[in-house]
């Protein structure tokens, strides 16, 4: 199942309560495409982050970027939805091109989240970015 577009997801987040807006990033992780354990190495584990988080880029037959990603907490799980909402399915140089943590700017999940649940936000945005520069270069 697609991810929602980012302005739908934030057009329900502004409307919900703290707790509420917690069950809607694990709602969102939950829905996340399955991640097969065999790409979950070493090599896909985003560094930094509090929980174990694994992202993995996949090229499609059109060379658009398609990310698959997991992570053992459900939370952060859900942060990684949003972060994926941004990107999927873009073409590198879109991808390159998105300023990732603006887009999240008004979730405002400094403010909703603990530290530790964020602290791998800017890690995990530097490997989709890099793997798409990667790809223009």
């Amino acid at each position: 199942m697609p991810l929602p577009a980012l302005a739908d997801i934030l057009a329900e987040y502004e409307f919900l309560d703290p707790d509420d807006r917690y069950r809607l990033l694990i709602d969102l992780g939950r829905d996340l495409e399955p991640m097969p354990d065999p790409l979950k190495t070493d090599a896909t584990l985003v560094r930094g982050c509090s929980a174990s988080v694994w992202v993995y880029p996949t090229r499609l037959e059109d060379g658009h970027l398609h990310f698959l990603a997991d992570s053992n907490a459900a939370i952060t799980k859900g942060i990684i939805a949003l972060v994926l909402a941004t990107v999927q399915d873009g073409t590198p140089e879109a991808i390159a091109a998105t300023d990732i943590q603006d887009a999240l700017a008004p979730f405002n999940l400094k403010a909703q989240l603990s530290s530790n649940r964020t602290q791998g936000i800017p890690n995990m945005i530097a490997l989709i970015r890099s793997t798409a520069e990667r790809l223009v270069a």
